[in-house]
């Protein structure tokens, strides 16, 4: 894993009592409709991996800003260009992010409110510690019989209000 990146990649500040942040993973190239109608509204992006094709994140970021990590089917050239991890800083809330969460490397304990992770494709929010862990599950094709998936984070000063949106497809 690349060498860890603690200032934010990108910082996104409350100019409201609340902002929204979409988030996705393992679209795996393939951006269905459904999640774009999902994401719409949001503030910010995060995309936690397994993007497939750059034109995936062309789309997203005619949604919002988008931030996006590098997933371990991201081998080709232009991903080279995508971190392995990034911090991003929502109001004042940092969120480390990352695509398989077995390979989280520092203490998350330690100034972040949130870490966004994908890669096994289940959706999934945790709180330990203190920290919320939130994997949007696949909005890409669908694996096994789990559900499509994307998440939204609403962001406040006081807080976050994770949660899990299974797509109609």
């Amino acid at each position: 894993m690349g060498a860890i990146r603690l200032r934010p990649c990108c910082t996104l500040k409350l100019t409201g009592p609340a902002m929204l942040v979409g988030l996705i993973s393992d679209t795996h190239g393939l951006l269905r409709p459904e999640a774009l109608v999902a994401l719409q509204g949001s503030d910010l992006i995060i995309h936690a991996g397994d993007v497939g094709r750059p034109e995936v994140l062309d789309r997203l970021c005619k949604v919002a800003p988008t931030s996006a990590v590098r997933g371990n089917i991201d081998t080709q050239a232009w991903a080279a260009a995508l971190p392995m991890t990034e911090a991003v800083e929502v109001g004042p809330h940092l969120i480390w992010v990352l695509h398989d969460i077995a390979q989280l490397d520092l203490d998350p304990t330690v100034g972040f409110a949130a870490v966004v992770y994908g890669h096994s494709h289940k959706p999934s929010i945790q709180a330990r510690d203190g920290v919320l862990f939130l994997n949007p599950g696949s909005a890409g094709p669908r694996r096994f019989r789990l559900p499509v998936t994307v998440g939204r984070l609403r962001v406040t000063a006081s807080g976050l209000r994770p949660q899990i949106v299974e797509l109609d497809v």
